[in-house]
């Protein structure tokens, strides 16, 4: 877990609920936020983990204590917070989940009045007021709910992602993986409110399951469901899809992206002709853009930095592979309940399956990804042998693959992704960078994804 003075990583706080994220850090942060927030309401939500009540209630408190009404929304998607933030006029949104982590970890991310996520610097500005002192608030015994609740919350925005859609999806029928997270309910409700003839799966409400062996991380499991349908799979806070089409193929961001632009392309709305997308994209992806005369911008990881990109270019489509994916016209971050409506109306209006136009839409490059599990990752940053390494395979490589290693922002790795177009060497660099960064940094454990 980070110090005081960095809480926030690349998605916010995130750590083991109890150890790393505690009552007391999670009410300091919510002090410290509600300071930063001013004047107003500020709506908390969370997914399913059972950590959750704590620190929601923890936050609320620190929130009331700074002088701002915390809202309670309960369980409720990411994207929901996002959007009812924005909408009712609050100071600032909360969301208590740690996204695609197992159920141990929990995690805080702070939206802006605007439903965005808050930017670093100001981030940074809510770490430094955190106290040490706080890590030694408890939950008073029998205290009473901070602030106030609002349950009918998550039907204002089921209804605005039912008004989304303007085509007929009555004729479509899919399964939908809930991860066990925050869309247990969600999903179902909404798909099945425009007409989607709809199967459900991993749609438990402890979230002691959360992520488990399906969700985002693990769309295999929707895919064994499908059965000819198209699988949708969100993650414990339900702000990114990854989607199986038809046969069974794994319709990843950057597919969804690549289906996106096409269709928005072909209705003259893809003004300019742009995608933002993040360095983890295939390279696959930004061959298809260019062929098709649409320029790929490229953004560090991160879906704040993709919007940041999206508003400094105008653009109205990008995300990243992992599957937050965001309609610069419609939100302000990734929301799978948005993207697997928008997905589902382009497949309605096409009268096409999925998997043709997940076919037609990019040829993906063979592409392996090492994680060298280490203490510190940022400090691979400084080890000048690791960058030499990467500078070798890139001139072997040369234009036809691409390389890029890189700490996580969320987990103690460091992630190797080699592409090109044989699998079998993309592996063997691969393999062969992970060695080298293991062997500098002298942590040994590898986990090829």
């Amino acid at each position: 877990m980070a110090s005081a003075k960095n809480l926030f990583g690349t998605d916010g706080i995130r750590g083991i609920a109890g150890r790393d994220l505690t009552a007391g850090l999670a009410f300091g942060v919510g002090r410290a936020a509600g300071a930063s927030a001013g004047d107003g309401r500020v709506l908390v939500g969370m997914d399913t983990r059972p950590s959750g009540p704590e620190l929601s209630y923890a936050l609320r408190c620190g929130l009331q204590e700074a002088g701002v009404e915390p809202v309670d929304l309960g369980v409720i998607p990411a994207g929901g917070i996002s959007h009812l933030t924005a909408a009712a006029g609050a100071a600032m949104g909360v969301v208590v989940s740690a996204s695609h982590n197992p159920a141990p970890y929990n995690g805080i991310k702070l939206l802006g009045p605007d439903g965005a996520k808050l930017p670093d610097d100001v981030e940074a500005e809510i770490s430094e007021a955190v106290r040490p002192a706080d890590n030694e608030w408890f939950p008073p015994r029998g205290g009473a709910s901070p602030g106030s609740e609002w349950p009918e919350g998550i039907d204002v925005y089921l209804d605005w992602l039912a008004g989304s859609v303007s085509a007929d999806l009555s004729g479509l029928s899919v399964v939908v993986d809930c991860a066990n997270g925050a869309a247990f309910r969600a999903a179902p409700g909404v798909l099945r409110s425009v007409g989607v003839e709809t199967v459900t799966t991993a749609a438990c409400s402890d979230g002691s399951n959360i992520n488990h062996r399906c969700g985002a991380t693990h769309p295999e499991w929707v895919g064994s469901l499908s059965e000819g349908r198209i699988g949708l799979a969100l993650d414990g806070d339900a702000d990114r899809l990854i989607a199986v089409d038809e046969t069974g193929a794994i319709v990843d961001g950057d597919f969804l992206m690549a289906i996106l632009a096409r269709h928005l392309q072909r209705d003259g709305r893809l003004r300019p002709p742009l995608v933002v997308a993040t360095v983890m994209s295939n390279l696959g992806f930004n061959l298809a853009m260019a062929s098709r005369g649409i320029e790929t911008a490229l953004t560090k990881v991160g879906d704040r930095y993709v919007r940041e990109e999206m508003i400094r270019r105008e653009a109205v489509l990008g995300g990243e592979q992992s599957g937050h994916i965001i309609f610069g016209d419609l939100a302000v971050t990734g929301d799978g309940l948005l993207t697997a409506l928008q997905l589902l109306e382009v497949v309605a209006l096409s009268g096409r399956r999925l998997a043709d136009l997940r076919s037609e839409a990019m040829e993906r490059f063979p592409q392996v990804l090492v994680n060298v599990e280490v203490d510190r990752p940022r400090e691979v940053e400084g080890i000048p042998e690791v960058w030499e390494a990467v500078a070798r395979v890139e001139r072997e490589l040369g234009e036809t693959g691409r390389v890029l290693v890189r700490p996580s922002g969320t987990e103690p790795l460091v992630r190797v992704m080699i592409e090109c177009r044989e699998s079998e060497l993309a592996e063997r660099y691969a393999q062969d960078l992970a060695g080298v960064i293991a062997a500098a940094m002298d942590c040994p454990a590898m986990e090829r994804e």
